[in-house]
C-alpha cells in the first residue's frame, strides 16, 4: 500500500475516532448542564474528516438527535466527502 494511502488512512481514523469521543463528552457535559462544545466546532471535524465518527457518536450516545442541522447535516456532509472522494479517484487516478 503506498504510504500516501496509508497517511490518509490513518488521518481519517484518528480525526473519527476524536470526534466520535467528543459527542460522548458533549454529551456528558450537557447531561451535567456544563459547558458544552460549540456546534461549530462539531460541524468543523465533521467536514474535515470525522463525519463518520460524529454519526456514529449521535447514534450511539443518542446525542443531537433531535437537531436537524445534525440530523440531515452530518449524512450530507459524509455524502459529499464520497462524493468528492470518488471524484478525485476519477479525475486524478
Amino acid at each position: 500500500m503506498d504510504m500516501g494511502y496509508i497517511i490518509v488512512l490513518s488521518y481519517l481514523l484518528i480525526i473519527n475516532l476524536y470526534t466520535f469521543a467528543l459527542m460522548g463528552r458533549d454529551k456528558k457535559l450537557a447531561v451535567k448542564q456544563r459547558r458544552r462544545v460549540p456546534e461549530k466546532r462539531l460541524f468543523t471535524l465533521s467536514a474535515i474528516g470525522g463525519s463518520i465518527g460524529t454519526w456514529i457518536g449521535m447514534r450511539t450516545w443518542r446525542h443531537k438527535t433531535k437537531h436537524n442541522s445534525f440530523v440531515f447535516g452530518i449524512p450530507a456532509i459524509f455524502v459529499l466527502q464520497v462524493a468528492l472522494v470518488v471524484a478525485l479517484y476519477r479525475y486524478v487516478g
